[in-house]
């Protein structure tokens, strides 16, 4: 399988949902010859939307690989989900390729997910081509929704053609790079657009732009040569124009991603060797370095791990450092893949996507080979469902049927609540978690009941406080003795450790430690040795037991400072364990004398609405407790609002967006920061907790 690096072509297809990203693979295949018939979304016989939850749902659930060949190029497509539920599966395929084509459907213009695949594309650091497909469609104004796509993107974004007719008028595209000699009937001039289009791909060229400002053209095949060097360097971001349900621009597209899309040598990948950050060398006889950007759990195949080959080769049966695994992993057969078929091939080299098939060590975002890649980085799921199986005795087959989901999909999280013995699963949304809910009837034949959206809400305190605590317990022999005197302080988010434990504000200072993930801060100013230094480790553990399992609620504590600055103990009945019970008791002691508080999780909303119902939205906004931040127009009559708002106010917000606004609205939303709970709200949650007091 090993090719000329020079000629492959990675792209992953992005974009909002139902922008046809799906029907426009299809069609790229066919042109090419690389399948056969009239393959369909709505039909069921696409060949990306192959899995049974997709035929049913008509759109992408998760990301697919297909392959194709065209004028001496090989280009392996990944056709990512379009909605914003599913965006880990955009942000894994995102990392294997080196171009996104970012599709645009022209009646409706830039939308929320638009907007975010950009912004993922530029983060991965691959180069960006935007198709505007659906030109068929009625109504579309073609200048407006170029200029939407400039104020949304920039000016580098410049149509290489430009469509002949709109709606059932449209009969084909007039190249403006190489303006042919009769352009009538085109919906714009395409002379003034070839002007900037030149200026655009020659930035990237010194002496060709000089050449060009003394009054010298370009000739037609420096800039083509020149193109993907412009879209590498983000001075051009070519649009095109397409529609699959006419045909039109499918081999205008098909020639211009062999001119602009990136070569796998086009971006420098760097990895870690030995703590050394190193440039890693697109060369088969380099050492193996690949990473696994998918993991699919097929019923017939069992684990699909998809695997993208940066330098090296990677060879069937050979064994293979991976990851964290102590030992050589041993790969097995490698798979090419088309769709939902496979086909099984030797070896692989760089630029090379394939799958492995039935490895347990290799999860997404494995590096293998002896070097270590940047982790994959997803967004963290914010809203959870309690879960339990609707039939007794399914409690381990549900079990297993969920980590299996979480090894597909890194944006759902499984925990198991050891309060409430439940499982908890955490996604993107209430429509992430009911795909998810579907998923396992379906695939696993494992039916779920849910209860309300768990929301993670955090505990925190507001003043100082101080206070002790004595544990002591005598049972006959050797007892339990320990007494511990502490102090809590309000931490805040971002605050210094450094800085914050200071000589100044603890003069008697000997040792702290920093828990980032809960932002607690434990500082030891105990002198004269009252309490033995051998005894301090048990007392942090006990502190942090109760940070992990809260005071007044059952939640998390974070953002608080503790200092233990005297205690007492007993020769004979002091112990570890007698600390650690001391240490949990004093902090749930000293706490509630703190103003103790909850925090809730606030998030950034991204609501992209037609612009006659942002009034709708607006207003309804405060009854979630929630404000706006900004709004801007998206084009195409759709106007983007950014606000924030609590987690437990939208956790269903979908529902009442899309009654709102007939179906045409769509929003993302991502974690911004923790706040503290209003009174009213803190008392009903509280009356709902159900926090058992632990034992000694």
């Amino acid at each position: 399988m090993v090719k000329n690096i020079a000629d492959i072509r990675n792209l992953a297809i992005c974009g909002h949902g139902s922008a046809g990203k799906t029907t426009l693979i299809d069609q790229l295949l066919v042109e090419t010859g690389a399948v056969k018939g009239n393959p369909s979304v709505d039909a069921g016989t696409s060949v990306c939307d192959f899995d049974d939850e997709e035929k049913q749902h008509k759109h992408s659930i998760e990301a697919s690989l297909v392959h194709l060949d065209h004028a001496g190029r090989h280009f392996n497509f990944l056709d990512t989900p379009g909605y914003p539920d599913l965006v880990g599966q955009m942000i894994g395929a995102l990392r294997a390729v080196e171009t996104a084509l970012i599709a645009v459907d022209a009646h409706a213009g830039v939308k929320v997910n638009t907007r975010r695949a950009w912004a993922e594309a530029g983060s991965a650091g691959c180069g960006r081509i935007i198709v505007l497909t659906k030109l068929d469609a009625e109504n579309v104004d073609f200048p407006a929704l170029v200029a939407s796509i400039k104020e949304a993107f920039g000016n580098g974004c410049i149509p290489l053609n430009v469509p002949i007719g709109t709606g059932d008028s449209l009969s084909g595209v007039i190249n403006t790079l190489m303006i042919p000699a009769n352009v009538e009937g085109a919906v714009v001039d395409p002379r003034p657009i070839h002007e900037a289009l030149v200026e655009s791909i020659i930035e990237v060229d010194e002496q060709l732009m000089e050449r060009y400002f003394a009054g010298e053209m370009p000739s037609d095949e420096e800039l083509s040569q020149l193109m993907a060097n412009a879209v590498a360097a983000g001075t051009l971001t070519p649009i095109v124009c397409v529609s699959a349900k006419k045909h039109v621009g499918i081999a205008e597209l098909l020639d211009l991603l062999t001119l602009a899309a990136l070569a796998p040598t086009a971006i420098a990948r760097h990895a870690l060797v030995n703590g050394d950050d190193v440039t890693l060398k697109p060369d088969p006889s380099a050492p193996l370095a690949a990473q696994v950007f998918k993991t699919r759990i097929d019923p017939f195949v069992q684990r699909l791990s998809f695997l993208r080959v940066y330098a090296g080769t990677l060879r069937r049966d050979a064994i293979v450092h991976a990851g964290d695994a102590r030992k050589g992993v041993k790969l097995g057969a490698l798979l090419e893949v088309q769709g939902g078929a496979t086909h099984a091939v030797d070896e692989a080299g760089p630029g090379d996507i394939v799958a492995v098939a039935k490895c347990e060590d290799l999860h997404t975002g494995t590096t293998v080979g002896d070097v270590e890649l940047p982790p994959i980085s997803f967004p963290t799921p914010m809203v959870g469902l309690a879960v339990a199986p609707k039939n007794r005795g399914d409690e381990v087959k549900l079990s297993g049927a969920l980590h299996k989901i979480t090894e597909e999909d890194r944006t759902i999280h499984l925990e198991h609540d050891p309060e409430t013995k439940e499982m908890v699963i955490t996604g993107m949304s209430e429509l992430h978690l009911l795909l998810t809910k579907e998923r396992l009837k379906r695939r696993d034949h494992v039916e779920i009941e849910t209860h309300e959206p768990k929301i993670p809400y955090r505990e925190t305190v507001q003043i100082e406080a101080d206070g002790s605590y004595r544990h002591k317990k005598q049972s006959g022999g050797s007892g339990q003795f320990a007494e511990i005197h502490a102090r809590i302080y309000p931490f805040p988010e971002g605050a210094d450790p450094v800085a914050f434990a200071s000589k100044q504000r603890f003069p008697q200072l000997k040792n702290t430690h920093y828990h980032k993930a809960a932002n607690f801060l434990w500082v030891d100013t105990v002198v004269g040795g009252s309490i033995p230094g051998n005894f301090m480790p048990a007392i942090e553990k006990g502190f942090l037991e109760r940070v992990k399992s809260g005071v007044i609620a059952g939640y998390p504590v974070q953002n608080v400072c503790v200092e233990v600055y005297y205690g007492k103990d007993h020769p004979v009945d002091s112990n570890e364990t007698a600390f650690r019970i001391a240490a949990s008791k004093v902090l749930a002691e000293i706490f509630r004398k703190a103003k103790p508080a909850l925090l809730e999780p606030v998030v950034n909303l991204h609501i992209n609405v037609p612009a006659v119902n942002v009034g709708d939205v607006s207003s309804d906004l405060p009854g979630r407790r929630g404000q706006m931040v900004g709004m801007e127009s998206s084009g195409g009559n759709m106007t983007t609002i950014e606000a924030k708002a609590p987690l437990s106010e939208v956790t269903t917000y979908a529902r009442t967006l899309s009654s709102m606004t007939g179906g045409q609205g769509s929003f993302t939303m991502d974690f911004s920061h923790y706040d503290v709970v209003p009174g009213n709200i803190q008392q009903e949650v509280l009356s709902k907790a159900k926090l058992k007091e632990d034992e000694d």
